[in-house]
């Protein structure tokens, strides 16, 4: 046999072989599509509202628009979960809310945490009957998930209720339950987390300090509330937040590519409830694909600014308002466009804290903060906010305990000062007293210090009023305001970071 001949026959065979391959691959690829979009679960698109916000509209023909997903995690014990969450089976709530909003760059994303106990407006929502209830007010956010107690909650109320609340238009509702954080966590290789202390509550077991969490462990990690930290669920929220940040390092770092995707993928999948427009694992990929170009250091999370009321919460005006406006004009933190076209144009809820230099007269102007309140620290942390925004002449008070309601008095004379001081303590009282002195800021029972860190909220770099090297610092001057600034964390920030509330 000649060698010319012998070639042929061996070219034949690797055709062959690859043909055979290519084959299988497709085969298995179609086998498991199929398989995907068995396991998806999707919700019925009848009960979204039929007035809703404005979709967005691309800046030229073919642009790529901004998209807003809204990321739940329900706490049901229904379908074997009670194995892993404890307690008895039974229809749950949504006690992780996370927007996240895709910039139309499709390279930057924030993440914005909605508090579980947030009082707010849940509008008419659809029962599982066909009847629609009637809108109520003051009502705790997650209560929107298991409104008519369906057994896989109610996703569709709780992106009414976003809806509502921001004025932003979710393209994509997505629910996770127990078995589907844990099993993604194990597909994974498990996720590098940082307990901040040792647990032993609720039968929730966990050691202290920076470890890899997997199956149990990582669930326990995401819910446990009660003995670690501060015992609040804003606590666990940055927890939370820097679980996710460390599973997307994980995924990134290990890779696109099949091996990586279709176990997560299928683990994923069998605990998922979706809108109709994720469907299909197709469309799944779709999206995924999406975003794949996101860089962890362009992601940053942020908890809605809060404050206490009573057991429950509400968000702090305006600087909640002025968030969702942000993420509405697909701006970042600090008003910038991703496609560097400038700032944010002012809106009527905007405040002179918010962009405005301080005149020379205004920073010098006298100010007294007083603790009226009691706890160590209180007025210390209000000199740092009013220091941070460029107020040089700022004296302590003595301390007056019995106060439920910040208050800030200011001779008129002063006002257009005082404008400025009382934007920095949103929900503040202001009264003019004519011949002050000084302006007076008497701190409330409402007020919530701000020594936190903050971190870089659009890159890598400081933040103007934090330390290179992350340490606590005041809020920058102008273009953030205070209760943003002091609720971000930057997704590669050290998992072990910023967890003063958890």
């Amino acid at each position: 046999m000649g060698s010319s001949t012998r070639r042929r026959r061996y070219l034949r065979t690797a055709i062959g072989l690859a043909a055979v391959l290519v084959l299988s691959v497709v085969g298995a690829g179609a086998w498991f599509y199929h398989r995907l979009d068995s396991n998806i679960t999707t919700f019925d698109a009848g009960g979204v509202a039929t007035e809703r916000p404005p979709a967005p509209v691309p800046a030229s023909p073919g642009a790529s628009v901004p998209v807003n997903v809204l990321l739940l995690g329900s706490d049901t014990r229904d379908d074997g979960n009670n194995a892993l969450g404890g307690g008895d089976e039974g229809v749950g709530h949504s006690d992780t809310a996370i927007v996240l909003h895709i910039y139309a760059d499709h390279k930057h994303a924030v993440g914005v945490s909605i508090p579980r106990d947030t009082l707010v407006t849940v509008p008419s929502c659809r029962l599982p009957s066909g009847a629609w209830t009637t809108a109520k007010n003051d009502q705790m956010f997650n209560s929107a998930f298991s409104v008519g107690d369906a057994p896989k909650g109610n996703p569709a109320c709780t992106q009414n209720t976003v809806e509502k609340l921001t004025g932003l238009r979710i393209d994509h509702t997505v629910v996770v339950d127990f078995k589907g954080a844990a099993a993604m966590a194990d597909a994974v290789g498990g996720v590098e987390a940082c307990v901040p202390n040792d647990v032993n509550e609720y039968g929730i077991h966990l050691k202290k300090g920076l470890q890899r969490l997997s199956g149990q462990s990582a669930v326990d990690y995401l819910r446990a509330r009660h003995g670690i930290g501060d015992n609040s669920d804003v606590g666990r929220m940055k927890r939370q937040q820097a679980f996710l940040s460390s599973m997307i390092k994980k995924v990134q770092g290990q890779g696109f590519s099949l091996p990586t995707l279709l176990p997560l993928a299928d683990a994923a999948t069998k605990s998922l409830t979706v809108d109709e427009g994720l469907g299909t694992a197709m469309k799944l990929v779709d999206f995924a694909r999406s975003v794949q170009d996101i860089k962890l250091s362009d992601v940053t999370f942020v908890t809605a600014p809060w404050r206490y009321a009573g057991d429950r919460i509400r968000l702090v005006q305006p600087d909640a308002d002025t968030l969702w406006k942000l993420l509405r004009e697909d701006r970042t933190l600090d008003g910038q466009s991703t496609a560097g076209t400038g700032q944010v144009t002012s809106s009527p809820t905007a405040t002179p804290a918010a962009g405005t230099p301080l005149t020379p007269e205004q920073a010098a102007a006298p100010i007294t903060v007083v603790n009226g309140v009691g706890t160590p620290g209180l007025a210390g942390s209000a000199e740092q906010t009013l220091k941070g925004r460029g107020f040089l002449n700022i004296t302590l008070g003595s301390n007056a305990p019995g106060h439920q309601a910040t208050r800030i008095a200011y001779d008129p004379a002063l006002k257009a000062t005082a404008d400025q001081v009382v934007a920095l303590f949103p929900g503040a009282q202001a009264v003019e007293e004519p011949g002050s002195e000084a302006i007076t800021v008497t701190l409330g029972a409402d007020y919530r210090s701000a020594g936190t860190q903050i971190n870089a909220l659009s890159s890598p770099s400081p933040t103007p009023g934090t330390a290179a090297d992350g340490t606590p610092g005041t809020a920058p001057n102008g273009g953030i305001p205070t209760g943003i600034a002091e609720n971000t964390r930057n997704a590669d920030t050290d998992p072990c970071a910023n967890l003063t509330f958890g």
